[in-house]
């Protein structure tokens, strides 16, 4: 509430300022009245571009824009000193008031030629004109995007450099619109401090785009269960770590898991837990296999969707256990079919595990070292020894897996279902996370802001997302829903792409994405 007293006070100070400085301008007092034609006027007298006005439309750089036109207060009343700059940046509740009902007559801006400014405050205003241009670029068009993870192989490579258009779907007004330029949620060289002020929000809200999500879409989102993480371990689902080591162990930043560091697992402190606003959520990049009102499952590895078998993507890879009599030639295997020595690992059968496509697992099937080949298919009520209750709906009543899963059906906006006992694990988090509802059962009885009900219609779309790699993706299959406001765009080029082990692929520079 505060920052928002704050904000609404500026504004009142200011508004009630325009009217004097445009009549010491020889402008009508009323035009500081009219709102979008006073910011017009505004520019106009201070020697700005009319077409910045669009610019104070943007989140975030329209604060900036705001704090840019006070300073130009104090030049075109005359006050051009660098303290009277800064505190007009600063106290402009006060600073604004004081020089415009002040003696000060209107002199303009400073005309071109008389501008000697040394070679650092040209660099900054270049710097700042291009954070600005390209703030509202990536905002509202298009954003670069890295693949970390093998989660799409072989359709997305990892070292892929991927522009993500948000038109696509509809660019998101910024939620937290005070962030420190070109960074997502954490500071540079930093693993933890955060690049965002929580203390200034907006609502959600979304542009119109050229449509939604559909089957087949390579889709960026904000991982659904990113609203937690803990620090020293942000690749894991939170909620995961809760169900594995328990909630009251996690808020202890100091104690130990085993993690990844340097290529060897070793004991690390937790570091504590971060709290993360939707739009700061860790960007996550999968295949939608169902959209809103599909009902999906999974046999066998196969999706279908509606009943019906789903096509395959082409470069879709699955987990092949191989017997071998003697080991694959690593550098071979990466030479003529692209399996890097991080794809092979220990089997859970005691063989080599490899994800391969169809094609390839076909031709290494025919290899005179190879024993014995089988793809992985658990069947449902799959345990694992390293996690509880992996697959979502992480509840006992559900004995999926993530390769015979479901059916499910995925949440449609005003669609109502009835809310059973028995269902409310599939969509208690959507209901109560995702649309802000409080949620509780007493005596079997289930409460929604403390009303019994039989029944929930959901306030918006949510999604099914899968990786192409099916047995090396973190996806729906084990953290659910995407809903729609979650959703950042679609990837659409490959701009730039390097292998980790060969380097530049020069073949798929400004390649679409499929």
């Amino acid at each position: 509430m505060m920052p928002y007293f704050i904000l609404f006070s500026y504004f009142a100070v200011l508004f009630a300022s325009l009217w004097k400085l445009f009549q010491k301008a020889g402008r009508p007092a009323w035009a500081g009245f009219v709102p979008g034609y006073n910011v017009l006027v505004w520019l106009r007298i201070s020697g700005k571009p009319w077409w910045w006005i669009f610019l104070f439309l943007v989140p975030g750089v329209n604060l900036l824009m705001f704090m840019i036109m006070n300073v130009n207060v104090s030049i075109v009343l005359g006050e051009r000193a660098f303290k009277d700059h800064l505190l007009m940046t600063v106290l402009p509740w006060l600073k604004i008031p004081q020089l415009v009902f002040s003696d000060k007559p209107y002199i303009g801006p400073i005309p071109a030629e008389q501008r000697k400014r040394g070679l650092l405050g040209q660099w900054g205003d270049a710097i700042l004109f291009a954070v600005i241009v390209a703030t509202v670029f990536r905002t509202f068009t298009f954003e670069a995007f890295t693949i970390p993870t093998p989660s799409m192989e072989k359709s997305l490579l990892v070292g892929d450099y991927l522009f993500v258009s948000k038109l696509s779907y509809g660019p998101r007004m910024p939620m937290t619109p005070l962030t420190f330029p070109f960074t997502h949620h954490t500071l540079p060289f930093t693993t933890s401090t955060p690049s965002f002020v929580n203390w200034f929000s907006q609502p959600y809200r979304r542009l119109p785009g050229f449509g939604d999500p559909e089957r087949g879409d390579a889709v960026v989102f904000n991982f659904p269960e990113g609203d937690t993480v803990v620090a020293n371990f942000q690749n894991q689902s939170y909620y995961q770590l809760v169900r594995d080591h328990g909630r009251d162990k996690l808020n202890d930043p100091n104690y130990r898991m085993l993690n990844m560091v340097d290529g060897q697992v070793r004991q690390v402190p937790g570091g504590g837990l971060l709290v993360r606003p939707i739009d700061k959520k860790e960007n996550y990049i999968k295949r939608c296999v169902a959209v809103a009102g599909d009902t999906l499952e999974v046999r066998h590895g196969a999706v279908f969707i509606n009943g019906q078998p789903q096509d395959l993507p082409e470069m879709a890879q699955y987990a092949y256990e191989f017997v071998l009599r003697d080991r694959f030639n690593e550098r071979m295997l990466k030479e003529q079919y692209d399996i890097s020595p991080d794809d092979i690992g220990p089997g859970e059968n005691g063989g080599v595990s490899i994800p391969l496509t169809e094609k390839n697992a076909a031709k290494l099937a025919k290899f005179s070292n190879v024993i014995d080949m089988e793809r992985q298919d658990h069947p449902k009520g799959y345990g694992t020894d390293f996690h509880k209750l992996p697959y979502f709906p992480n509840h006992p009543d559900f004995d999926w897996s993530e390769d015979n899963y479901g059916p499910i059906w995925i949440p449609k906006k005003g669609t109502t279902i009835e809310l059973t006992l028995a269902n409310l694990p599939l969509y208690e988090r959507a209901i109560r996370v995702y649309e802000k509802n409080e949620l509780s059962v007493s005596d079997g009885k289930i409460l929604i802001n403390g009303e019994e009900t039989s029944g929930y219609t959901f306030q918006q779309d949510y999604y099914w997302l899968m990786g192409d790699n099916r047995h090396r993706s973190q996806d729906s299959r084990f953290w659910g829903f995407v809903p729609h406001d979650h959703v950042v765009g679609k990837a659409v080029l490959v701009w730039f792409t390097k292998d980790p082990y060969t380097g530049i692929r020069w073949k798929r520079l400004f390649t679409l994405v499929d």
